[in-house]
């Protein structure tokens, strides 16, 4: 890239981060009317004079080693900022570009449209991204990305020096930027897009509502480090549908200030599996609720349903939260709760704070690895309550599997591979 164009990007870079930064605590969104709801959302067809910004005309280049991130702006500002419906066309073609800014408010009078045809790769410099993602979407209340097109995160070089914030008990990790950050979105639409080989996560979800995301293929090797699918923390009502993930991480991972998340026909592994928390790990954490989990299958990952949260820290709440109809193959610890995080294998540290209550797990079914199939350890101090078990069959070849309880009560009925807890 040119001096003159790095110093525009730079400037623009520095304006946006100043806007986004926000020193107040970061509180769960209103959602607000979904404006999908009702409508069929797979079909994408040009809207009446919908204007189409393409970026090659722009200057970008196809490629893969043209640096196409100053075209991507103009083109994104031109779309964004038409007063018509508007959209961003990246056509076939692989164009690479640096950390980018997808801000808004957006002035169309509908939804914005970022139609992602080809490959979008990321430089592999990871100075660029300090202290930043790959590509955020900000501030836009209506917006589509598909295409069928890939977002290339080329992070096998920066792999060995991710660290794995989601096990550091401190707030000081430096977490390797997502290929894709969502943040202060409502009414989103992610659909036929793939993510593949990011730094950090794939898809990283935040002080958003209203959000589907289907059709997505995600794709990094069971190798890569802290590679989640989709992480979701402070947002409401996120729709995960018929979307595959095979990654180095969890598959879905839901932390504090998540609200009404539905999850369905999700295939998963490999992978660390399906994550609420960890927990209780920062001061007035808000609580999650309302997580629906069915029709999905597991295969291969080394955890399955999982609700974690850490000991001797901070007050949290997971309640309302229910697996149904779930298939694993040849998992490691297909359902575990566990309020001893990063404490094994005898923790003597304070009891965890985090009250856990109304899970449901229900109709599972399955294959696992591990002797331990069932696994609810809760906190000392606040046990989990109404954690219901129904119909659980969960097979260790011709080996039986067992179960694990403290602190917990389980609340059974139907069938029980393994037995329940004495």
């Amino acid at each position: 890239m040119a001096t003159a164009t790095k110093v525009v990007f730079l400037i623009l870079c520095f304006a946006l981060v100043c806007n986004y930064v926000d020193a107040n605590p970061r509180i769960r969104p209103e959602s607000g009317p979904d404006i999908y709801k009702g409508k069929n959302v797979a079909k994408d067809t040009l809207a009446p004079g919908e204007k189409v910004v393409n970026v090659v005309s722009l200057g970008a280049k196809g490629d893969g080693k043209f640096d196409c991130t100053q075209a991507f702006m103009d083109g994104w500002q031109a779309t964004c900022k038409s007063k018509e419906q508007a959209r961003l066309l990246i056509p076939p073609g692989t164009f690479l570009v640096s950390s980018m800014f997808f801000s808004g408010p957006c002035l169309t009078p509908g939804p914005v449209t970022i139609q992602v045809v080809g490959t979008v790769l990321a430089t592999t410099d990871i100075s660029e991204y300090e202290n930043s993602e790959w590509l955020m979407f900000q501030h836009i209340e209506g917006l589509k990305l598909l295409g069928g097109g890939t977002f290339d995160g080329q992070g096998q070089d920066s792999w060995e020096h991710n660290q794995n914030c989601e096990a550091d008990p401190t707030d000081q990790c430096v977490r390797a930027p997502s290929n894709l950050y969502f943040d202060r979105v409502t009414n989103g639409v992610i659909q036929n897009i793939k993510s593949v080989n990011p730094k950090g996560f794939h898809i990283f979800v935040t002080n958003s509502g209203n959000m589907r995301l289907r059709l997505i293929k995600i794709n990094a090797p069971a190798t890569s480090p802290n590679t989640d699918g989709i992480h979701i923390s402070h947002s409401i009502n996120v729709k995960i549908s018929r979307t595959s993930i095979e990654t180095g991480d969890d598959c879905v991972s839901m932390i504090q200030g998540v609200n009404n998340v539905t999850i369905k026909r999700l295939k998963c592994g490999p992978g660390h599996g399906l994550s609420i928390g960890s927990l209780g790990k920062y001061q007035d954490e808000l609580p999650v609720n309302g997580i629906r989990v069915q029709a999905t299958t597991l295969v291969g990952t080394t955890n399955g349903l999982r609700i974690k949260s850490w000991p001797d820290k901070y007050t949290g709440s997971a309640s309302d939260i229910h697996f149904i109809g779930i298939t694993m193959e040849n998992v490691k610890n297909p359902i575990i709760i566990d309020q001893e995080y990063e404490c094994d294998p005898e923790c003597k540290k304070k009891p965890s704070l985090v009250k856990i209550n109304n899970i449901g797990f229900i109709n599972i079914k399955g294959t696992t690895i591990s002797p331990i199939a069932v696994d609810l350890r809760c906190s000392k101090q606040f046990p989990c309550k109404d954690v219901q078990l129904r119909n659980i069959d969960l097979k260790l070849g011709t080996n039986p599997t067992t179960s694990r309880c403290a602190n917990i009560k389980p609340i059974y009925s139907g069938i029980q591979i393994p037995p329940p807890c004495p």
